[in-house]
């Protein structure tokens, strides 16, 4: 019987109070989305790469304007964390990349 009512206190003790509940903060959560992003975005340029080396140009244009809008999104989620940290983006890079991917964008 003394097994039973504390086993029930546990049982009560642990669903009655709070769980924390961790979540990714804004920032995590726009880093997460550019690097995966512009990981997809190189994947499918590989992958368009090794096509294109065995000869084959199937559905080439529409893979490299898929590519080119996940690298463009990418893009504006790492503006968006650098802007959440507060830190200046270096924007350079950031408008070198962009001019990259719209010109992948641009070619088909």
């Amino acid at each position: 019987m003394k097994i039973f009512v504390f086993t029930s206190f546990i049982v009560c003790l642990v669903t009655i109070s709070p769980v924390r509940i961790l979540a990714d903060s804004a920032l995590d959560v726009y880093m997460n989305d550019f690097y995966s992003k512009s990981n997809e975005a190189s994947q499918i340029l590989k992958e368009i790469e090794n096509s294109l080396k065995k000869g084959s140009r199937k559905k080439v244009c529409s893979r490299q304007r898929e590519a080119a809008r996940l690298g463009l999104l990418a893009n504006k989620s790492l503006i968006k964390a650098f802007e959440i940290e507060g830190a200046n983006p270096p924007m350079k890079a950031i408008k070198a990349s962009q001019q990259r991917w719209e010109s992948i964008l641009n070619e088909c």
